[in-house]
């Protein structure tokens, strides 16, 4: 049996973020040792494959569903390749953008605007911010924005009402 600050110590997670594992379910303490949280030593298994997902990109809602309610993993394959071949797509952006960086550190051109390589990937980069939306940034600040139009309208109707 571990205590929650040798879980801590042993993985390298937070007690925090231990405590918020056990409240979501992720995890399972097995008891209480005065006031102290307890686990079993198979925990640091468990929040290995949580770090190995998280740095996959999965959600902790995602990872809970993998690692099931019983602590026996059942983790999906087809999902696996799904993160996979979203990963591969990430690289590849990321590939374009440094090497586009790269271009504009060597690029002759007077002024990056006047080098085609660099319109080019201006290009590129508004094209694929227009397709993911306005995000949940952009999401929040139009509600925000909205919000307030709305608000200056009631302000306005007392107002000359």
């Amino acid at each position: 049996m571990l205590d929650i600050s040798e879980v801590s110590r042993q993985s390298g997670v937070a007690a925090s973020k231990l405590r918020y594992y056990e409240e979501i379910g992720l995890i399972c303490s097995i008891g209480r040792s005065g006031l102290r949280r307890v686990f079993a030593p198979d925990v640091l298994s468990r929040l290995s494959l949580i770090a190995l997902g998280q740095a996959a990109g999965f959600s902790l809602a995602e990872i809970g569903d993998m690692l099931g309610p019983e602590g026996k993993p059942d983790i999906d394959r087809e999902r696996l390749g799904a993160k996979a071949d979203a990963l591969d797509r990430r690289i590849k952006q990321l590939s374009a953008i440094r090497d586009g960086l790269r271009h504009a550190t060597t690029c002759t051109a007077p002024r990056h605007l006047d080098c085609p390589t660099f319109q080019r990937l201006m290009r590129i980069a508004l094209a694929r911010q227009s397709a993911r939306g306005p995000g949940r940034q952009g999401a929040k600040a139009a509600k925000a924005a909205k919000e307030a139009r709305t608000q200056q309208g009631r302000t306005r109707l007392r107002r000359d009402g």
